[in-house]
This record gives structure tokens, sequence and C-alpha cells, in this order.
């Protein structure tokens, strides 16, 4: 029996939170150094001289503060990631730091940093400490907290935590902290508080509940339920005390109602409640006192001496160095490439860094010793590691601006993950004087855009004033657009400056006009390729630029040509009128500045597959390991446009690993007909950022699983097209299960429960576009005979050979090879149509564009007494046909 009850403790878990990965550690030991200080035998001495940190631009953000960019490589050639570090001036009296809480007024409760912004009055900020994610963790940080010079939560006893503080005289500190507390009696006794609005926990390194025999003070900071017995393994006796005085005392049970604001509870349990009970009687005075602990010199800290503290996890950097590890980092991915957030200052203490690295599609993220490297060349002094992963989070304020964004995209998008508490940038400075302006608006336009532009100002302290007392005037250089008031359209392309002005102060906004000899290949995307009379879709157009840059070209931007039925086109949707009744396909062609890309719409189909309205077979739930939840057709959920729809509910408390709810089809899957290339679905969300998929069985019995959404970031119904792996399945396939998943890593940021729904389910099939016949075609040098199809044919001018190249008139390309072409003779364009391929030459010019692409030939067509001619084995072969030459007959053959 002792030993089960030895191996049961040794599996005991905290369970605290990072970014995207669960943090599950043991405590029930004394953790060891995990050692990789600069020179040891991790390598980082080796790779220190390799990793490469480049700075991109600054913008103040209020002073004593801005906001560096840089790029992070870790060796030569390696890939880049994003390091956003806010700078505060300590010397600069008017920006201070404070802790920016989940709950505006409380220490409990989760929120975006976005709103802790907002709400605080910030200028800018990041995320700040961990948090338990379970209910018992009640929304606090699991290390101490003063914010507005007040000690709103005591600091855990937990190995290796350090926390990061700032003094109100403006000195940064770095330490681990301990909690040194007591209430004394009337009668003068005296007993040691555990500590002060805290979630129940298990302590290090004896794995003891922290509650046990234990007081604690809760104040009206404190907005959760205090911990009970569930949470904490232990029963309280509360005692409310309000101006010094007890006023309630509660034996074995919990004060109800809110902690009033001129008080405080004392939360007790085991030895702390009979001294609860033999001194602390209703009507009787008590005092409570203090202290923090700097573990590194053992002195006592006041509270009342610190402007700010927040809680952070091992220390990374000391005396400039990469730092041993105060904390097993085994919780928080160290050799993972992870978006990360830190602390840290300067050496003469004058300068604090606010450290974020982007983990996004732009952004690799950086393993731990990584992010202790670019602090060092950031000349860090001394750091600690802040919450990271899917928490990695910056908001701040650009320069003239009155609202805050986004600084970066977190490793789910723009969704911001809630937190316990951010670490916020504010300004006391007074309005100053009008010192710039700065002009705001689309720096990137196409040849008949329009875009307004709008102007932002800042006073002498940086902090934004309102502009719309201010003159306005607007002007763009180099004549490549035209203003009317602040709107501007854009008329030919280069590179130019807009320019407004108020008074004597003025500013520049650099404009690029894309130019069609910039694009090196275009498309035309509709939402559907099906040509249907009555049918409207939306047809956005892309490009790639030489640079490799990808943008899209605003409807205004573009001309349109239809070929085989009519429409309208209107802001980017094409409304389809009538279908030629002789017409195979449907031919949307997009023009801009002298480039092209086309469409092909033919006859395809879309199938309904499931409305669930007369559904006539069984659905039934499934469940990884300990997974619970159900699966049910149900009817009058909010949103939904029919009575029916599938719902899943599921429950991943009691689930391990990588936690999966299915919904299964009919017990081994629903058919679907023919070959679908794609499938749209209503998809109802519940914003848990967990993951949606279907499993699709195909002939040869693969499991083929399909992404619906990486992350449920919405709430409500959403329509959603997904790509069916075409070239991977092996048609026909079966719709087995519709299900939700947790994947193992970052289990802490997505919700245990939850509701997900389906409905309108639809396969898509592809539109055949039908090629035109080949036919065998020969000619002969100097001869206007020819045969097409083995059938004579007479030429107007025979083919010509100059210069090793054979040309052939632009109307045998016609008539012979069965395309359409088009001459335009301002630009003199030639444009040939076969099939699903679009070739257009110009005359002289050896570059071409085929079917959107930009392509470099050695030959150009021609004029000849004013007849254009074409070089014919490159309109063949780019055509999809194949060119004999036979030299000693002079003849051509093309097939």
């Amino acid at each position: 029996m002792r030993k089960k009850q030895e191996k049961k403790n040794a599996k005991r878990l905290l369970v605290l939170s990072l970014g995207a990965s669960l943090l599950i550690q043991p405590v029930s030991i004394a953790l060891p150094s995990f050692a990789h200080a600069a020179g040891s035998d991790t390598g980082i001495a080796a790779t220190q001289t390799q990793a490469q940190l480049v700075r991109l631009g600054e913008e103040i953000l209020t002073a004593g503060a801005k906001r560096v960019d840089y790029t992070w490589t870790s060796k030569p050639g390696g890939v880049l990631s994003n390091v956003h570090v806010i700078e505060v001036d300590l010397t600069n009296p008017y920006v201070q730091l404070d802790v920016m809480n989940g709950k505006s007024g409380s220490v409990t409760g989760v929120g975006s940093v976005g709103n802790m912004v907002k709400n605080s009055g910030a200028v800018a900020g990041v995320n700040g400490d961990y948090f338990n994610t379970a209910s018992s963790g009640k929304g606090a940080p699991i290390g101490a907290e003063v914010t507005g010079g007040a000690l709103v939560s005591s600091p855990s006893k937990l190995t290796g935590m350090y926390a990061f503080a700032v003094t109100k005289d403006r000195k940064p500190l770095i330490d681990m902290f301990g909690f040194d507390g007591q209430v004394k009696a009337a009668d003068g006794t005296t007993f040691a508080l555990s500590g002060i609005n805290k979630a129940a926990y298990r302590m290090d390194p004896d794995d003891a509940y922290s509650h046990v025999n234990a007081m604690y003070i809760y104040t009206s900071a404190w907005t959760q339920t205090r911990p009970d017995s569930t949470d904490s393994a232990t029963t309280p006796t509360e005692v409310l005390v309000q101006n010094g005085v007890v006023t309630k005392f509660a034996d074995n049970s919990m004060i109800t109602g809110a902690i009033p604001a001129d008080g405080y509870i004392l939360r007790t349990h085991g030895k702390a409640a009979q001294y609860a009970r033999e001194h602390l009687q209703v009507g009787q005075k008590v005092t409570a006192s203090y202290n923090l602990v700097a573990q590194s010199t053992g002195e006592k800290v006041d509270p009342n001496s610190l402007q700010m503290l927040i809680g952070g996890h091992t220390i990374l950097v000391d005396q400039g160095a990469a730092a041993t590890y105060s904390r097993n980092p085994s919780s928080i991915s160290p050799n993972s490439d992870r978006a990360r957030t830190a602390v840290g200052y300067s050496k003469d203490g004058k300068k604090v860094f606010i450290i974020t690295v982007e983990d996004s599609t732009a952004s690799q993220g950086v393993t731990l010793p990584e992010l202790q490297q670019l602090m060092v060349q950031l000349n860090v002094w001394r750091g600690v590691n802040l919450d990271g992963g899917g928490s990695t989070t910056m908001i701040d304020r650009p320069l003239g601006d009155t609202s805050t964004l986004l600084a970066f995209p977190t490793e789910y998008g723009t969704t911001q993950r809630q937190v316990t508490n951010g670490l916020g940038v504010f300004t006391t400075a007074p309005k100053g004087q009008l010192k710039g302006i700065i002009a705001k608006g689309s720096s990137v336009l196409f040849i008949g855009q329009q875009a307004s532009y709008d102007m932002t100002a800042y006073d002498t302290f940086y902090n934004p004033l309102d502009p719309s007392a201010l003159t306005k005037s607007w002007n763009v250089d180099d004549a490549l657009g035209t203003f009317a008031g602040n709107t501007l359209t854009a008329v030919k392309a280069g590179k130019t400056n807009i320019t407004v002005k108020s008074g004597a102060i003025n500013d520049k906004l650099p404009l690029e006009i894309i130019g069609g000899s910039q694009i090196a290949s275009m498309s035309v995307d509709p939402s559907t390729s099906v040509l249907e009379a009555g049918r409207s879709l939306s047809v956005p157009v892309h490009v790639t630029l030489t640079d490799g840059r990808k943008l899209t070209v605003p409807a205004a931007s573009l001309k349109w040509e239809m070929s085989g039925f009519t429409g309208t086109m209107s802001g980017g949707t094409l409304a389809i009128g009538t279908v030629n009744a002789a017409a195979k396909a449907g031919y949307l062609i997009a023009r801009y500045d002298g480039f092209s890309a086309m469409a092909v719409l033919a006859a395809g189909a879309d199938k309904k597959f499931e409305d669930f309205e007369a559904k006539t077979y069984p659905i039934s739930f499934q469940g990884t390991n300990g997974v619970m939840g159900t699966s049910t057709v149900v009817s009058g959920l909010t949103g939904t446009n029919t009575t029916n729809v599938l719902q899943l509910a599921y429950d991943f408390t009691n689930g391990t690993g990588t936690k999966a709810a299915y919904a299964v089809l009919n017990g081994s899957g629903r058919k679907v007909e023919g070959n679908p290339s794609s499938m749209t679905l209503d998809v109802m969300g519940d914003n848990s950022l967990n993951w949606i998929r279907a499993e699709f069985i195909d002939s040869k019995g693969a499991a083929q699983l399909v992404t619906i959404a990486k992350q449920v970031d919405w709430t409500g119904w959403k329509k959603i097209k997904v790509s069916l792996p075409a070239d991977q399945m092996a048609y026909p396939i079966t719709l087995k299960r519709l299900y939700v998943a947790s994947l193992a890593d970052g289990q802490d940021e997505r919700e245990l429960t939850g509701t997900i729904g389906w409905d309108n389910l639809s396969f898509q099939y592809p539109a055949v576009t039908p090629e035109p016949e080949r036919v065998p075609i020969e000619l002969k040098l100097g001869s206007k005979s020819a045969k097409v199809d083995g059938k004579p044919y007479s030429l107007d001018v025979a083919p010509v050979l100059l210069n090793g190249t054979t040309y052939l008139p632009l109307r045998f390309i016609s008539e012979a090879m069965g395309a359409q072409v088009s001459w335009d003779p301002a630009l003199k364009r030639v444009s040939v149509l076969r099939g699903s391929k679009l070739l257009e030459m110009r005359v002289g010019q050896t570059d071409f564009l085929l079917t959107g692409v930009r392509k470099q030939a050695d030959v150009a067509p021609i004029t000849r007494s004013g007849r254009t001619l074409v070089p014919v084995r490159l309109v063949s072969e780019q055509l999809g046909l194949k060119v004999d030459w036979d030299q000693k007959l002079g003849r051509i053959t093309v097939s």
C-alpha cells in the first residue's frame, strides 16, 4: 500500500499554461538545474558566432518608449524569425510600466492583451505571467503581482520562478521572491500568512497542498470563488475583517458574497483554523502585515516600494550572458521553434527591453537557447522568460493614432489568447504642442484604383492630437495620380510620394503604382468554374510580381472579356446571363495594363449531399481515450437556415493525448457519388480553437483526412469550402466521420468542452474543359499549298524562313489549328485562344504571355506587307502541339 501511494504521489502533476504547449511539470521532487550558460556543452557559444540579429527599423510609441523590429537567424542562410522589442527609457519621467489584468480591477479572470491595453489606457502591452488553465486556477497568475503599487497576489512556493519589477524610484529588478507575513490578534498572538489571493496548487519541493494548515488573505481583487474542498483538499474556516475588525466568522464553511473594498477574508484550515477559533472572534481587532523577500539577498522588500511586479518563469540572461535555467524548461518546449515573450533590462538599469518573437507564416519562432542569444545581442543584462507560445501577443499604438493594434500575428493569426495578465506601457505626459503629422493610407495601388488617405498628428511627447482642426492639402508627385479632396485615383505606373501639408508641417508617404511590366503571373480564380445561366460567382484576380510579392488586383483596375456567354461584372462578382447554345466552354479574360489571364468555365456540377432534413441512417458518437460527448440531429439552433442540423457536443476533460470526438455517419460511412474535387458545408463554430476535420475512406480502404478548419476561431455559422486531395484519393469515396480534435501539443490553449454544428453538405465536381481536336498540318517553305487533316488548303501568304525561324500568317493559326485569334492594332498584340490556353504576343517583342504567365522566347511576331506573321514553332508548342521539321524537303508538320 505504501509503495502504491508513493507511486501515486510521484505522478502528481502541476498543470501550468504556456502558449501552445500543455505544461505538465512534476513538482514532487526538487528540480535540478538545467544548465546551458555560454560555453556549456549545449553549444551556445559555438552558435552565437553564427547567429545574427538585424535591426529593421523603429517607431516611437510615446515619450520614453519605442518599438524596434529585428530579424533573427540562428545560422547563415537560416530561416528568419521576426523579433519585436519595446524599449522603455526609465530615465524619462513620462513613461511608466505596470501590470494589466485580464479582468479589470481583478486578479482573477482572463482576457486578451488587446482588451487589457484598451481598458487600462496603455499605449502598448504584451502578455505576462503563467497561469493554471484548469478551473481550479481561477484565472489567477502563478507568480506574484504588484499593480499600481499594491500587492494583489503573492508568489507561489515553486522552485526557480523569477519575476520582473520596477521600484517607485524607477529601478528595474529581476529576482525570485518569497512571501513573509503574519496576522496579529487583539491578544497579541500571531499566525503566519501563507499568501495573498492565491489559487490552490501543489508546492515545491514536497508536493504539499498549498492550503493545508495555512492562512491566506483574499481581498476585493479576488472576484472568483475561493478555493474549496474540491480545489484544495481542505475545508475552509473563514474570517471577514473590515476596517481592522472581525465582522463575520464561518466555521468549516465559506463566507458568501463579494469581499468588501474596506476589508478582506482570512481563509484558514487546520492549525490556522484552530488559531482563528481561539483568537479571532467577531468584534475583535486584527492586523495583517507582510513583505516580499528577495531570494538573492534574503532581504525583505516592502511591496509599497514597488511600482509594479509581474511573475515569470526561468531566468534567461544574467550579467549579460545566457544563464543557467533556474527551473526545468521541459514544460515550455525549450528546443521547439515557438513564439516567445521575455523582459529584461540594461546593465545601467536605465532601459527595459520587452521582447517578443513572432511565430507565424512569415516567422519561424525561436528555441529558448536562441531567445537567450538574441537577448544577449540586444544588450540585455538580466532577463526573465514570460508566458509564450500561443499566449505571445504584442499590442501597440502607432505614432499619431488614438487606437491600438495587434503588432504581429499570434500563433493563431489574428486571434488573441485569453491570458491572466500583461505588462503594459503607459504615458503620464501632459498635452503638448503639435510636433508632426503622418500620412495614412495605401502605399501600393493599381492603375485605375481609388484610395482615400487620412492624416494623424502627434505632440511634443509623441502622443496623438486631434487632426480634425488642422488644415490639410494633398498632392502626388510625378503626375502618377490625381487627388480630389483626400481621394487619389492612380493613373500611371511608377514610384512616387504622396505629400500632406498642414501649415508649415508636412509628411510624405511612399507610393508604388503597379504596372503590367512588374507582373510575373496573373490568375483568375473564380469561386466555381461551373458555367450556368443565372449563376453568380466571385472572381478575384491575383498577381505575383517579379520581385515575389503576391497581390490582389482591385476590380476597378480590370477590364473583362467574355466568350461563349454573356454576363456582367460588378465589384469582382460575375453574374452569368446567357450561355451560347453551341459553346462547349466559356472564357473569362481579365486584362490589366497589357497583362492578361483567363479562367475557363464549363459544364460542371454542385450536388447536395446532406442537409439532415430526411436522414434515414444512424449517426453515432465516438471518442478517443476518455473523451465524452453526443452526436445528434437537432433542430432550432440559432442562425440556421434549415430545420435540422448535425450537432456534436464534446468533453475533452478526461481525455489523454491527442483528443478527438467523432460524429459517425451510418456506421461505416455514406458513399459519395462520382469524383468530387471539393466539399462545401455550413459549420457552427464555438471559438474553441480546436481542429475540425472530415474522414473519408477511399476505394482502397485508405483513410483520407481533410481539414475543414485548423482552428475554430469563430462563433455562429460559417460557410466553408475545402479541396479534396484528388491526387491521393482512389475514387469512389465514402464520408465516414466528421470530427473535432485537439492535438496533444498546446491543449491548454484550447477549450475542453464545446459544441460544433454541421449543415448543408454538398460536393463540387470539376468542369471539364473541352480540348480542340488535333489534326495533322503539313506546310512547305515558299509554298501557299498546305494540307490540313489530309485535305488541301490554300494560304494567302507562303511560310517564310527568317534567321532560322519559320513564320506563318496569323489567319492560318485560327483556321487550321482550331484556335480563336484576335488582333489589337493599337497594342500590336496577337491573342490566340485554344482550349484552356491563351497565348498573347506583341509584334517585335520576345516576351509573351501564356495563360497568365510571362515567358521569354528567342523570336517575336513580325509584320510583312501589312500582314502579321507569327513563329510557327513558338505558337504550336505553347499551345500543346508538336512541330517536326524536314530540312531536306523543307517541310513542316504540326500535329
